[in-house]
């Protein structure tokens, strides 16, 4: 079989992460922004995906119901990888180059907050598409309550349980990330992102990205859903009072943002960036030395 069908292996794919790290640190911010619009988008859309598939799922057993909804949900992720979109999550992988001293902390900070504002801009984009299309009021009502559920159950979360959910989370995406650079095809790729991000969403871990899309979101539909949809989905607006902005940035978005770096940045790339580039350099330079 020839090298340009067959996977890659784990040091490979180390280099090719680090290789796509720099491209993205160095790239220059315009592309970052654009490509970080769409990474947004894309992962709202997932969510979109997920919504919809818990739409009447109630009467399914739980693991059944989460499950599917992981599956629909890692369209999002295929998407960013098959595009070259940029994610703020996946993003946290180019600690690796700059551990190699590839680029500086100046460049890895400009990706990582020019990624995060277009990411947030991109899933803010398919908000109000989403709003004002009335996707929200679909099936009487009830793709909006999956929506409000879903989001108020996220701001729930103590501070130390979402950063752990965060961290969770972005251990999941990174590693998806990471096992796609060993693919060779669409194909691989897809499988590649599919059950690792199956997994971080059917068991409820935190994404940064994905939940500047579903809380914003619930935060339109509690404050500007009419009488109709409440008493059509037979929930109270009072019900999701802590839906709130200030709830969605303190309780969820900063201590999950925090948790999404350690757990990708960290935990994924500096772990891999050790051990298929920093010991084997140090292997080689013990050899030398010894000669």
């Amino acid at each position: 079989m020839s090298d340009s069908v067959t996977i890659l292996s784990p040091d490979q794919m180390a280099r090719a992460a680090e290789d796509a790290a720099y491209a993205k640190a160095t790239g220059g911010p315009l592309k970052s922004f654009l490509l970080g619009l769409t990474a947004g988008g894309y992962i709202a859309l997932g969510f979109v995906f997920f919504t919809t598939s818990q739409v009447g799922a109630a009467d399914l057993p739980y693991g059944v119901a989460k499950v599917m909804g992981g599956i629909v949900f890692s369209t999002g992720l295929a998407l960013v990888v098959l595009t070259g979109a940029e994610l703020f999550t996946s993003s946290t992988l180019t600690l690796t180059a700059r551990a190699s001293g590839r680029i500086t902390w100046t460049q890895l900070l400009v990706n990582w907050v020019v990624v995060y504002v277009a990411n947030f801009l991109g899933a803010l984009t398919i908000v109000a598409l989403v709003f004002v299309g009335g996707t929200w009021e679909s099936a009487e009502g009830g793709w909006g309550a999956v929506v409000l559920s879903t989001a108020l159950h996220k701001v729930h979360h103590t501070f130390l349980e979402a950063f752990v959910l965060g961290v969770l989370c972005n251990l999941m995406v990174c590693l998806a990330v990471w096992a796609a650079y060993s693919g060779r095809t669409t194909t691989d790729k897809i499988l590649a992102v599919t059950m690792p991000i199956a997994l971080f969403v059917a068991t409820g871990f935190e994404h940064s990205v994905a939940n500047m899309f579903m809380i914003p979101l619930a935060i339109l539909v509690k404050n500007d859903a009419g009488a109709g949809f409440w008493s059509s989905t037979g929930l109270e607006q009072s019900d999701f009072a802590d839906l709130t902005w200030s709830a969605f940035y303190v309780d969820n978005l900063l201590p999950v943002t925090l948790g999404n770096i350690v757990g990708g940045g960290l935990m994924i790339g500096v772990l891999y960036w050790t051990i298929f580039h920093f010991l084997p350099s140090r292997a080689r330079a013990g050899k030398s030395a010894g000669r």
